[in-house]
């Protein structure tokens, strides 16, 4: 599917408010975000729309469209969700796991391990997240858990950016492990407890 300039305008943003590139309470003016990707109001209008659909953005009256506050009471039922919502979806794709999604999130773990900075890791550990999530075959749970991933990662930009290493993450593994032996009982355990420790 070709994306569209609404969906480039709302990746660029989305990515600039995952980041702290653009601080909570900034305004998000029509005009200025137009010129910058030479666009009509029109794509602008829809990817405004969409990241306030995501929590990301807020429209205030008479203050136009701002980046949404972080709230720390957010991590803990962003956590419990995501503990939820991706060890059933997790429990579905075990039994439909095939040899190409298996080597999918392979190669999405080490791709994950390779990266050299942070923004570059937070978007590999999505894509392998989704990688293992997919095969569930649930696709009203997945974008449910992709908006509970954009949550999360605020926060971990948020607190984690100055202490990030990079290094090879056990538990990726453990989990393709898991699948590979067909184990949900120990995929789900695992998952469960990654969520847990990274937030």
């Amino acid at each position: 599917m070709t994306a569209t300039i609404a969906d480039r305008i709302y990746e660029t943003l989305s990515q600039q408010i995952i980041t702290g590139e653009l601080s909570a309470g900034e305004k998000l003016r029509q005009d200025h975000i137009a010129r910058a990707f030479e666009a009509s109001h029109v794509p602008v209008r829809e990817a405004l729309l969409r990241l306030q659909a995501h929590g990301l953005a807020k429209s205030e009256p008479r203050r136009g469209m701002r980046v949404t506050a972080l709230d720390p009471a957010e991590v803990r039922e962003v956590t419990e969700m995501r503990v939820a919502l991706e060890t059933l979806a997790l429990q579905h794709s075990v039994q439909n796991m095939t040899p190409v999604a298996l080597k999918a999130a392979d190669d999405a773990r080490i791709a994950c391990d390779q990266a050299e900075t942070m923004p570059q890791w937070e978007a590999r550990n999505r894509v392998f997240h989704r990688a293992v999530l997919t095969p569930c075959g649930l696709p009203r749970l997945l974008h449910t858990i992709d908006d509970l991933h954009i949550a999360s990662a605020r926060h971990l930009f948020a607190h984690w950016r100055p202490k990030w290493v990079q290094r090879v993450d056990t538990d990726h593994a453990s989990i393709v492990q898991a699948l590979k032996n067909r184990d949900a009982s120990a995929a789900t355990a695992i998952l469960s407890r990654h969520i847990r420790r990274a937030s």
